[in-house]
């Protein structure tokens, strides 16, 4: 069995992992790189493997930077199957048709100037046909239920806790020569206690482990912060009539924010003059399918539904529709909430927010997500001055917050006590879905947990076992 890291490896997105045994080959996600627009086009545009030779997809959540690159797979010639949960393909359908979108409507900005000044125009990675054609390709798998994928491979999928069909991936292997071999793939695995969704398992057995290191060297403060930080910012915009603008991934992040909203709603902390939009069509969808698996939910959110609240419906809270209603919202006074994709701030409504609400100093901007590096949500946290948004320099004056609690990716504790649990029988570990100094901070956690043999494996880098 071969094993070759082409996506995440000593980066966060484009999670990409290829197995090559008895004559098949099997790609562990199929994500998205996100970055520096040029850089980032050119990397999902040059998929590093033949299409074509590709047998299957395991799918380990619909998160973009790990399902992003699925159509062009298929344009290029992929025609095997992907295996998914059901919710995962649910979300897939959504997520990747709204990735179409916004492709088409940054390529036109782009094309403008590069037509100004006679280069050649860009396509997009991919269109709508090559969704519906993906689409035709997954095949939903139910948790904790093996099957047989191919000759010596057999898939099970266990529960992740990172977002609706998060799924920890586990391929009990037996190649042409006998050798055996359970690999475990984190995907994204939750952080403990999250929001809405219950907390990751423990699958055991597994001697090869690729983990993700997203915050393999820190701690999130605890929930309480959370909610204590957000009632705070919903007075001070309530006594400052001024907005809260939350740049937020669709799927998960969004759902947690409402969900905290309603908590602070039924303990009568949320002042009545704070109005919430939710604005993205994407996240309304999202949201109702969400609310088509409470079998997933947690305890906490199956007593609020018992109770007759929904935790994801929130009094007054406005889905908004069209480009004009968002627009509109630029020019209405707060205070007001505005949760917008997308979550890294690189494309989405969030930007005509971001460049209408920056400037004023009684704004607050929220952060409640990991920031890749070369993004603008990064170069917020940095609080950077000036700021480039949609093409235009405009001074950072609004306040910038960050919550680290809200991510939905496990901190060290987290991590920590999910490989005390798995590690016994693991020989060899792989630091995924992290920048170098994370990668580092998980090889040194996984060796002082004991692991033999611990690798922060580079672009193209393979491994024979």
């Amino acid at each position: 069995m071969k094993l070759t890291f082409y996506g995440a490896a000593q980066t966060t997105t484009g999670s990409m992992h290829l197995i090559e045994v008895n004559g098949k080959r099997i790609l562990l996600d199929c994500g998205l790189y996100q970055g520096h627009r040029k850089e980032a086009f050119e990397k999902n545009r040059n998929l590093p493997i033949k299409a074509s030779s590709i047998d299957y997809v395991i799918l380990s959540h619909a998160h973009i930077d790990h399902s992003g690159n699925l159509p062009q797979l298929v344009k290029q010639g992929f025609r095997g199957r992907v295996f998914a949960r059901a919710s995962t393909v649910e979300l897939c359908d959504i997520l990747l048709r709204d990735s179409c979108f916004l492709q088409k409507r940054d390529l036109e900005y782009v094309n403008k100037k590069r037509k100004r000044d006679g280069k050649n125009l860009f396509e997009p990675l991919y269109d709508e046909s090559d969704v519906v054609a993906l689409m035709q390709l997954f095949v939903p798998v139910h948790m904790h239920q093996p099957r047989e994928i191919c000759k010596g491979v057999t898939l099970e999928f266990f529960n992740a806790g990172h977002i609706l069909g998060s799924a920890l991936v586990q391929l009990d292997v037996k190649d042409d020569t006998g050798s055996s071999h359970r690999l475990l793939f984190s995907g994204d695995l939750g952080q403990p206690n999250q929001p809405i969704l219950r907390h990751f398992e423990y699958p055991s057995g597994a001697d090869i482990l690729l983990i993700e290191s997203t915050y393999a060297d820190r701690f999130h403060p605890t929930a309480d912060d959370v909610e204590l930080r957000l009632e705070k910012y919903l007075k001070h915009i309530d006594r400052y009539n001024s907005k809260l603008i939350i740049p937020a991934f669709s799927v998960g992040r969004t759902q947690q924010i409402i969900w905290y909203l309603n908590r602070l709603r039924l303990k009568g902390k949320v002042p009545r003059e704070v109005k919430l939009y939710v604005d993205s069509p994407l996240s309304r969808k999202a949201t109702l399918i969400y609310s088509r698996h409470p079998e997933v939910y947690n305890a906490e959110a199956r007593q609020m539904l018992s109770q007759g609240v929904n935790p994801l419906e929130y009094p007054g809270m406005t889905f908004i529709g069209s480009p004009e209603e968002s627009m509109a919202l630029n020019e209405t006074p707060g205070p007001m909430i505005i949760i917008a994709a997308s979550g890294m701030c690189e494309g989405g409504r969030v930007l005509h927010h971001l460049k209408h609400a920056v400037q004023d100093a009684n704004n607050i901007v929220l952060i409640c997500g990991y920031q890749a590096e070369n993004t603008l949500g990064r170069r917020i946290v940095e609080k950077r001055n000036p700021i480039r948004i949609l093409g235009e320099e405009v001074q950072m004056n609004a306040k910038v917050e960050v919550i680290n609690a809200l991510s939905a990716h496990a901190d060290r504790a987290g991590l920590i006590d999910w490989i005390s649990e798995i590690k016994d029988n693991v020989r060899y570990a792989f630091a995924v879905h992290g920048d170098i100094e994370k990668v580092t901070a998980m090889t040194e956690l996984l060796k002082e947990q004991g692991v033999p043999k611990v690798a922060a494996p580079a672009p193209g880098e393979t491994f024979e076992f």
